[in-house]
């Protein structure tokens, strides 16, 4: 009997580093191909829908959101482990292949920073992550339209901050998260 080898899951996440909104991981197994992955950073919103609809047609995938509150709850660690695992029991059996350099103490994971402009199936782990999350922030935006969410997604941008600072937190802040101007007293 010959031996198979496992197919490559890539899983890439969007949302470590905003101020609001949920961390979304992605898990992706390609069945066909796709062309035109890469680093969903440097795609364009268009392109990135494009892309998002074809992997989600020539892949088995599996996604994982964590709330604000979650991330705040768990912290980001704690999520991105949780959220790996997840993604091994929906996608079993594969290599799995995380982008970045932490597998965040879960075992049977691989690492390589810059995997999502690397190699295909952590790029299109990045389109959905990304897009799910792009999204979530835009349908934000219409409960929430003082913040802006439909332009910064949830980034600590300057409009950003100053309308935290004018409007104080939502639901869907990260409270956890320290916001210059809002957190510490300035001296002005």
């Amino acid at each position: 009997m010959q031996n198979e080898t496992k197919p490559l899951c890539g899983i890439d996440e969007a949302g470590r580093g905003p101020l609001a909104g949920s961390l979304v991981i992605a898990g992706v197994v390609l069945t066909g191909e796709v062309e035109g992955l890469m680093d969903s950073k440097k795609l364009t919103e268009k392109r990135r829908e494009v892309l998002y609809m074809l992997v989600i047609e020539n892949a088995e995938y599996h996604i994982v959101s964590f709330s604000a509150k979650e991330v705040d709850g768990f912290g980001i660690s704690k999520c991105l482990q949780k959220g790996l695992q997840s993604i091994q029991k929906a996608l079993d059996g594969c290599e799995y292949l995380f982008d970045g350099n932490s597998t965040f103490g879960v075992d049977n994971v691989s690492t390589m920073v810059k995997a999502d402009d690397k190699v295909p199936e952590v790029s299109a782990a990045s389109i959905l992550a990304k897009v799910t999350r792009d999204r979530e922030m835009i349908e934000m935006a219409r409960v929430y339209p003082e913040y802006g969410f439909e332009k910064h997604k949830g980034y600590g941008t300057r409009s950003h901050i100053e309308a935290l600072v004018k409007y104080g937190r939502c639901e869907i802040h990260r409270k956890t998260f320290r916001v210059k101007g809002l957190d510490e007293p300035t001296l002005f």
